[in-house]
């Protein structure tokens, strides 16, 4: 095997809370909008692409002023994130540690830019990752950004953890196999393969 790409929320952290702190004060500061989001709120919304964020949360506004606000959004939620940042699953560290032993790792998510990298800074994650790419950087489906990572760093044998079926879906359009994190924040009800815990991995043919 030539790696193992991970998704981030849901996956190998839950950061909801403190992304809905932040996304409620720049709502406040940079709008007139009477919404409150919750942590239940966004953990529906995690892994789709910032696009789709904006339409499902601002649905009243143009495009130009959902990605105004959205963009708002982002920016207070890594600027928060450096101090509240989310918290990792139980055994997240130690399976990340102990399987960056045995083969090459990697993060591919929908998320913004920056984002990746602070889980990796404050959960001191940074050495055990070989390559990360994300949505704010390819503006692709998220199997496309899969097929993107593989292609610069030459894997063909790899394997996805995800969370939701969005991932699973993303897995089949880049054509490699899908594990899921039946932890996390969604469901895949067809997955052939699911984890009730990360520190599984350790355990599993990889």
């Amino acid at each position: 095997m030539d790696g193992i790409i991970f998704d981030v929320d849901g996956t190998l952290w839950d950061s909801t809370d403190t992304v809905a702190e932040s996304w409620n004060k720049a709502i406040r500061d940079g709008s007139n909008l009477d919404i409150t989001i919750d942590g239940e709120r966004l953990k529906t919304l995690f892994g789709k692409t910032m696009e789709q964020i904006y339409q499902a949360l601002f649905p009243q506004l143009t495009d130009t002023e959902q990605k105004r606000i959205g963009d708002l959004c982002f920016q207070y939620e890594n600027a928060l994130l450096e101090e509240k940042p989310g918290t990792l699953y139980d055994g997240a560290a130690e399976t990340i540690q102990m399987l960056s032993r045995r083969t090459n790792l990697y993060i591919v998510s929908n998320c913004q830019c920056g984002y990746i990298e602070i889980l990796l800074r404050t959960c001191g994650l940074k050495d055990y990752f070989k390559d990360t790419l994300c949505y704010g950087q390819t503006l692709t489906s998220k199997g496309q950004t899969i097929r993107t990572l593989m292609e610069r760093n030459n894997l063909n044998d790899v394997v996805y953890i995800g969370d939701t079926q969005g991932d699973a879906d993303a897995c089949k359009e880049a054509k490699i196999p899908f594990i899921f994190a039946a932890y996390g924040f969604g469901d895949v009800p067809e997955a052939e393969t699911k984890i009730d815990s990360i520190s599984e991995l350790l355990n599993m043919e990889l």
